[in-house]
C-alpha cells in the first residue's frame, strides 16, 4: 500500500486500513518508522480512523529517550509493507515431466493450467473452512495517573476494576513510582478486539476523575 499523505484525510484512512490487523507499521515490534508516520500525521487522529488512533496514543505513550531507542532508521516507509521475513513461502509443486508453461499458445496446456488451479483453489479453500475461527485479542499495559499523592491507590484500583464488559479481562497490577511520593497504576487487561473498544475502556477509565487524572497505554500486543 503506498503511504499517501497524512495530513489529509484519505492518506490517514488509508493508514486507518493497514493497521486494521497491525500493530506497527513493520513488523511485530515497534520502529523508527512508527516514529516516522507519527511524526508525518504531527496530530491526532479523530475517532472515524479508530485503528490509527489506537496505534497513535500507543506510540505517544513512549517518552523521548524510549523513542530514541527504537530499532531501525526514522524514515517515512516508500509503501506500507509488513516485515514477513520470518515466513517461507511454500515451494509450488512439480510434476515428474516438464514445468508447465502457463504463458504458452497451446489451448490443452492452458486448459490444464486452469484445471490445475481451480483444484489446488478448491483445497484450499475446503481445508480453510475446516479450521475453527480464531478470535482475536488484544494484550494492553494501562498506565492510569492519580491526581496527587493523597488519592487512594486501593480506592482507584478498585474503581478501575470495576469496570465490566463482554470481552474484558482484567489482570495484574502493580504501583510505580512517578516521583513527590505519587505513584500511578499499571494494570493489565486481556480483550477481544470485536467486542472491546480500547477508545471506550480508557473512557469509562477516566469517568472515575475523583481518582484518575489521566490514562495512557503503555503497551499494545496482539495475541
Amino acid at each position: 500500500m503506498a503511504v499517501g499523505d497524512l495530513k489529509s484525510q484519505k492518506g490517514v484512512e488509508a493508514l486507518n486500513d493497514y493497521l486494521e490487523d497491525r500493530s506497527y507499521v513493520d513488523g511485530y515490534q515497534p520502529t523508527q518508522a512508527d516514529i516516522a508516520v507519527f511524526d508525518a500525521l504531527n496530530k491526532a487522529p479523530s475517532a472515524s480512523t479508530p485503528h490509527v488512533l489506537r496505534w497513535y496514543n500507543h506510540i505517544k505513550s513512549y517518552n523521548k529517550d524510549e523513542k530514541n531507542k527504537l530499532p531501525g532508521v526514522k524514515k517515512l516507509p516508500a509503501s506500507f509493507t509488513f516485515d514477513s521475513s520470518n515466513q517461507t513461502a511454500a515451494a509450488p509443486a512439480k510434476d515428474d515431466d516438464d514445468d508447465l508453461d502457463l504463458f504458452g499458445s497451446d489451448e490443452e496446456e492452458d486448459a490444464e493450467a486452469a484445471r490445475i488451479r481451480e483444484e489446488r483453489l478448491k483445497a484450499y479453500s475446503e481445508k480453510k473452512a475446516k479450521k475453527p475461527a480464531l478470535i482475536a485479542k488484544s494484550s494492553i499495559l494501562l498506565d492510569v495517573k492519580p491526581w496527587d499523592d493523597e488519592t487512594s491507590m486501593s480506592e482507584m484500583e478498585s474503581k478501575v476494576r470495576s469496570i465490566v464488559m463482554d470481552g474484558l479481562l482484567w489482570g495484574a497490577s502493580k504501583l510505580v513510582p512517578v516521583g513527590y511520593g505519587i505513584h500511578k497504576l499499571q494494570i493489565m487487561c486481556i480483550v477481544e478486539d470485536e467486542k472491546v473498544s480500547v477508545d471506550l475502556l480508557v473512557e469509562e477509565i477516566q469517568k472515575f476523575e475523583d481518582y484518575v487524572q489521566s490514562v495512557d497505554i503503555a503497551a499494545f500486543n496482539k495475541i
